[in-house]
């Protein structure tokens, strides 16, 4: 018999333990959710398997592979959208020409499917909802049938006051094949919403089955464990792992190779997976323990889920957790009931989580710290703050209007009382809010606030300690990701605050310990209007305006929806520029691209270059700090070429002095510097670094290889108006055209891959990658650049997600390739030996 295994869903309501795992491969019980539904469908006589796929795909299919080793053939269907449930089945139809049944591959049930199928061949039905009882419907499809079966009302997901009956659909189905050709192909369908209602409006033979037996919908964290505690009393029928022993008052399943000292008390059903050790004077009641764990000496676990590879610290007590692979609870430390630990976190030695509190995977709580509010997953890897773009975390969720508020207290009170603090951001309304709650923390702490609402970042950062302003803050919506924000924060020059300034504001938040103004001290609020035009004066003022005008340039712009479409189209009509503007307004819903979007617009940009015959194409990023550059054929320019270009530029139109540019820029950029008397200046690849740069004597130029172009003269930030604006004057300058320009760069070949690392081993890498280069000529600027000759390869960890990146740069494409391939076996070699080592 043939069976369809729904198994694409992302798992939301059980974040963050769905982050790195799709739901039907959670563990239940040590097992993968879906290894039960596959075993009840064994025991029924479905053997003949095809699973839906669609998020991380992979990790099913390498798991259970042909099927053979459950029993059972299995092939797979990806999705590539998502069709709903009924569009999905819809695409794996030339699988199903025969009676078979639909099961979602993240239940927990032991119904008899075997009755099922037969109640659905004797009524000669066409499609059966298997059904069953629950005390709360609300969340379910609620059905009603008749005496013989027939279902007569369905209603999804009622309210209380529509609530008809406690039999709800338990999302199993068995259908025949002709069903099929009721729901079309390519487009959103869904049995309970569209077809279950479809056939019941054209009186088709739709039957309801109520089964008995257990049944559960693993909907949260809170079902998950309780499907936990179920199984361990017996009130479902699965296979469970181990060899069952007797225990002091419920039997006990203890797994191969593992480990009770005779001291321990294991009480109210245990199950302990394989080569897993529990030392002495343990307790352990009603919990599941996974694979290779390690419970140490006076431990206390009651009513939890360990994942596999788990550590749990001399005298730490778990009530009611769930604590993810990979993670370690030390000595002492206190989880209250409902607190929740992902994957690869660290609990530190005599800290407490307080109840319901959720850690997200690779967090830290530090030894004796106390842990109130959950600590929620976002870009960052380390216990701080604040990342390489400020203070970055999921939309209303990491940083809500409470997070902010504080955060702008904190910030606040490392000012003086009555001080001012500049305020902006982008045009979505997540950044309103959130900026909104920074001005109230940021009053609570007795500082005023000068608004400049909607505009670019740039302007806000524009003279910032002229007008009496000591800092700065900007809330905007990630450029990369749409859930996301970033809040940068600026210092008196308009500059990112310092990172001891960053670590200020952290302890005062972590330590909830901040000034509070009196009263009649709370900060005020002020809209100016004025710094936008002193803006534009003081960009015209460093530009040579004549130039620009005898070229007569003719540009496209794309202002991808930011703040900057108010402001520059004013300092280019003052230009005699003839600007064609795309997407010149703003659109919240359109300032965050995916890269496949990002491509896309980069594309269209340059095929109106080439159409229009324009001189040339600048794509504006959304806050307006960088530049993505079309030249006058209409060819994208690489980043790399970008600041290669504008380098070279910049020597040939300005009096000799110092380049800066990061350590992972093309050794090309030196090669045109020796022949100019110019002098470069290696950065590390941190924002702040080119700004730092950018301050020292004799900079007159700072690019980071990302778009990102800082002119000293004007401000020490990245500023994409100005750049564009000295592009074009450098041209006009030089009378030449962008493409005539790329002759002049050396020809140089890199390539760039990126090897995953986990975070919590980033600095033993970094340690054995020294040692292992000590007799090579290296630089440690920004991690380690190897010069091999003419030729060179960096390897550097990414400051905020969980891989080592690395470049090689050679005079031939093949050399480059080698080089790359080399330096993966070293890293590879080093990441290994950064292992802790285990005590056998």
């Amino acid at each position: 018999m043939k069976a369809v295994i729904m198994a694409g869903g992302f798992g939301t309501r059980l974040r963050p333990l769905t982050i790195s795992i799709s739901k039907p491969m959670i563990p239940m019980a040590t097992k993968p959710m879906m290894e039960h539904i596959v075993a009840l469908l064994k025991n029924h006589g479905f053997d003949d398997l095809i699973t839906l796929l669609y998020f991380q795909p992979e990790v099913i299919e390498r798991y259970f592979g042909d099927g053979s080793e459950f029993g059972v053939k299995m092939v797979y269907a990806t999705a590539t959208e998502d069709y709903g449930t009924a569009g999905a089945v819809k695409n794996a139809e030339a699988f199903l020409d025969d009676t078979f049944l639909i099961i979602s591959g993240d239940l927990l049930t032991d119904f008899d499917l075997t009755e099922a199928v037969k109640f659905h061949k004797d009524h000669g039905a066409l499609a059966t909802i298997v059904l069953t009882r629950v005390e709360n419907p609300l969340q379910y499809g609620v059905v009603i049938t008749s005496h013989d079966g027939r279902v007569t009302h369905f209603l999804e997901k009622p309210s209380w006051s529509e609530v008809f009956s406690d039999t709800v659909n338990t999302g199993i189905y068995i259908l025949e094949p002709e069903v099929l050709d009721l729901i079309p192909p390519g487009k959103s369908f869904d049995f309970s919403r569209d077809l279950f209602p479809k056939l019941l409006n054209e009186g088709r033979a739709l039957y309801g089955y109520v089964a008995t037996g257990y049944w559960k919908d693993v909907g949260d964290l809170i079902e998950y464990r309780l499907a936990h505690r179920d199984i361990l009393a017996g009130m479902v029928k699965v296979a469970l792992p181990g060899k069952l022993v007797e225990g002091l008052d419920k039997p006990i399943w203890l797994g191969e190779g593992s480990r009770v000292d005779f001291t321990a008390s294991l009480k109210g059903g245990v199950l302990i997976g394989k080569h897993t050790q529990v030392g002495p004077n343990v307790h352990i009641t009603r919990s599941v323990i996974g694979d290779n764990c390690v419970i140490e000496e006076g431990a206390v676990i009651v009513g939890s889920v360990l994942w596999n590879n788990v550590f749990i610290g001399p005298r730490a007590i778990l009530k009611e957790n769930i604590v993810g692979r990979g993670s370690e609870i030390k000595a002492h430390a206190h989880l209250f009931e409902g607190a929740l630990i992902s994957d690869q976190c660290k609990v530190g030695e005599g800290s407490v989580v307080k109840a319901d509190v959720k850690v997200w995977p690779h967090k830290v709580v530090e030894d004796g710290a106390i842990l109130a509010t959950s600590l929620v997953w976002g870009q960052k890897w380390s216990r701080s703050l604040f990342g390489a773009y400020g203070v970055t975390g999921l939309a209303n969720l990491e940083i809500s209007p409470e997070f902010a508020a504080k955060l702008g207290a904190c910030f606040g009170a490392t000012l003086r009382m009555g001080a001012i603090v500049r305020t902006s951001r982008d045009c979505h309304q997540a950044s309103h809010m959130v900026k909104r709650a920074i001005i109230c923390g940021l009053h609570s702490a007795g500082v005023d606030v000068h608004d400049f609402r909607i505009v670019p970042i740039p302007v806000v950062r524009y003279q910032m300690g002229a007008r009496g302003a000591v800092g700065g803050v900007h809330v905007r919506k990630s450029p990369f990701d749409p859930e996301l924000i970033d809040i940068q924060f600026f210092d008196e020059r308009g500059m990112d605050i310092s990172s001891s300034w960053e670590k200020s504001i952290e302890r005062s938040f972590f330590r909830e310990d901040f000034r509070r103004a009196k009263v009649d001290e709370i900060g005020h609020l002020s809209l100016p209007v004025y710094d936008v035009e002193l803006y534009q004066e003081g960009v015209l003022s460093v530009i040579d305006r004549g130039a620009l005008r005898g070229r007569g340039f003719r540009i496209v712009i794309d202002y991808a929806y930011g703040s900057s479409s108010i402001i520059f189209p004013q300092i280019l009509g003052r230009l005699g520029c003839e600007v064609i503007a795309l997407n010149a307004y703003l659109d919240p819903g359109r300032i965050t691209k995916s890269a496949e979007g990002f491509h896309r617009s980069l594309q269209q940009l340059s095929e109106i270059v080439r159409s229009l015959g324009a001189d040339l194409g600048i794509m504006l990023d959304t806050g307006a700090e960088k530049i993505f550059v079309v030249d006058d054929n209409g060819d994208l320019l690489s980043d790399d070429l970008a600041l290669a270009l504008m380098a070279l530029l910049v020597m040939r139109t300005h009096p000799p002095g110092v380049i800066g540019v990061p350590i992972t820029a093309s050794s090309a950029i030196e090669d045109l510097a020796r022949d100019q008397g110019f002098r470069v200046i290696r950065t590390k690849t941190a924002p702040r670094a080119s700004t730092e740069a950018a301050t020292q004597e004799g900079v007159i130029f700072v690019g980071d290889g990302l778009g990102g172009f800082i002119f000293s003269q004007f401000q020490p930030v990245f500023d994409g108006m100005l750049a564009t604006l000295k592009l074009l004057e450098m041209l006009a300058a030089q009378d030449i055209r962008l493409h005539q320009l790329i002759r002049s760069i050396p020809q140089r070949f890199r390539c760039h891959e990126h090897i995953p690392c986990p975070l919590e081993r980033k600095g033993g890498t970094m340690r054995a990658l020294i040692a292992d280069t000590a007799d090579e000529q290296v630089e440690l600027v920004d991690g380690v650049k190897v010069h091999l000759g003419n030729d060179s390869v960096i390897l550097y960890p990414d400051q905020d997600r969980p891989y080592f990146h690395i470049i090689a740069e050679a005079g031939t494409l093949a050399r480059a390739e080698a080089h790359l391939a080399r330096y993966r076996e070293v890293l590879a070699l080093c990441m290994k030996s950064s292992l802790p080592e285990v005590a056998p």
